[in-house]
């Protein structure tokens, strides 16, 4: 039961009304029989947002679309992993004390735990090649996390001045997505939207391309299974659907701000059953 001494949670975004994160998290809070609630928190103004939650007595929150990359300039303390990556998709606040009389925003990225943790489920990482799709902010966190845990990687982007770019920081190679087939790799990753609804019909490479890797992981989880994870499969290929990484960055939150390990198989389960009322 929500009280005075509640602590409060939050997604900011735009929009943020089909989330399914405060599914994952207060099922968490509720299974470890924590006094927290989260909440969606829709705003056009991120600052105004901050301030809002800060004044407000939030603990913490999630940021998500747009606003990954503005929040960085609104955070008191930025860790380092995520100051390289370029993007905070969480807050935790921090009271400082009675002598201060204040409260710290630190910011942090669990995207790139979320996905090698899920990819670590199909296989070791450490001297492992990755193809990863794209050059956004997703590739840049998910490349920088599987360097980390000692994986080899090689981009590939349809604007291909936009994936040196990024190749460059991550000094790794880029290729065009039409060299694929000169490229070889343990695992492929998709970055990019392209197979989200509504456009399901889309693949971001040709299946008869798909055979060479082992493990195949798509980040879009509208539709759960994409075109490219139906392909992979019948190549033989091991799939990660897009829940996969929203669960275990949501459990690297989770832990951030409880300092409690997370219920994984709980968070699991309110995340596949959310996501099946969505799409009725």
């Amino acid at each position: 039961m929500i009280s005075g001494r509640t602590e409060l949670f939050g997604i900011i975004g735009n929009p943020v009304r089909h989330s399914l994160s405060p599914a994952m998290h207060n099922a968490a809070f509720r299974e470890l029989g924590l006094d927290c609630v989260y909440v969606p928190l829709a705003t056009d103004d991120i600052a105004a947002g901050v301030a809002g939650i800060k004044a407000l007595g939030f603990s913490g929150a999630s940021v998500t679309v747009p606003y990954k990359q503005d929040v960085i300039a609104l955070v008191d303390e930025l860790d380092p992993t995520a100051a390289r990556i370029g993007a905070v998709n969480t807050l935790v606040i921090r009271e400082d004390g009675p002598d201060s009389g204040g409260r710290t925003i630190c910011g942090y990225n669990t995207d790139w735990l979320g996905a090698n943790r899920a990819l670590a489920g199909k296989i070791d990482l450490a001297g492992t090649r990755v193809l990863v799709l794209g050059a956004g902010g997703s590739a840049r966190a998910i490349g920088l996390g599987l360097l980390k845990a000692g994986a080899e990687i090689v981009l590939a982007n349809r604007t291909l001045a936009k994936g040196q770019a990024l190749a460059h920081e991550l000094g790794c190679p880029c290729h065009g997505l039409d060299e694929l087939g000169q490229v070889s790799a343990d695992v492929l990753v998709n970055t990019t939207s392209v197979g989200m609804e509504p456009d399901s019909g889309a693949t971001p490479i040709r299946g008869d391309l798909l055979a060479r890797f082992k493990v195949v992981m798509d980040i879009v989880y509208a539709p759960l299974e994409t075109r490219l994870l139906r392909e992979a499969a019948e190549a033989g290929c091991q799939t990660v659907n897009g829940l996969a990484m929203l669960l275990y960055q949501g459990a690297a939150q989770f832990k951030l701000w409880t300092g409690r390990e997370a219920p994984v198989n709980v968070m699991r389960q309110a995340l596949s059953s959310r996501f099946q009322q969505s799409e009725r």
